[in-house]
C-alpha cells in the first residue's frame, strides 16, 4: 500500500469543487494507494509526475518509493496551465 499526502494547493482545489465531484475524485485517488501505475495513469512528459483522468478532471500526482503525493486537480483544459 502506499500513503497519500495532499499538497496544499490540491486540498484548496477540491474543496471548491461540487461535492459529488468532489467524492468521485477522492475514491480514485484511494485507489491510487493500491495500485499507483494502474490503466488510467499516465506519465506526462519531459516530467517525473503522474495524471489521473476523472471524467474531465485530472488528476496531478507524484510517487517516490511508497509515497503518492497529490499536487493538483482541476477541469483538463486548465489543469496543464502553469501559474
Amino acid at each position: 500500500m502506499f500513503n497519500i499526502t495532499w499538497d496544499k494547493k490540491a486540498r484548496e482545489q477540491i474543496k471548491k469543487l461540487d461535492i459529488l465531484l468532489a467524492k468521485r475524485i477522492v475514491k480514485k485517488i484511494r485507489l491510487l494507494s493500491v495500485n499507483p501505475f494502474s490503466r488510467n495513469v499516465r506519465r506526462l512528459k519531459n516530467t517525473t509526475d503522474y495524471k489521473l483522468r476523472v471524467g474531465n478532471y485530472r488528476i496531478l500526482f507524484e510517487v517516490e518509493e511508497n509515497k503518492i503525493k497529490i499536487l493538483r486537480l482541476g477541469h483538463r483544459k486548465n489543469i496543464y496551465k502553469i501559474k
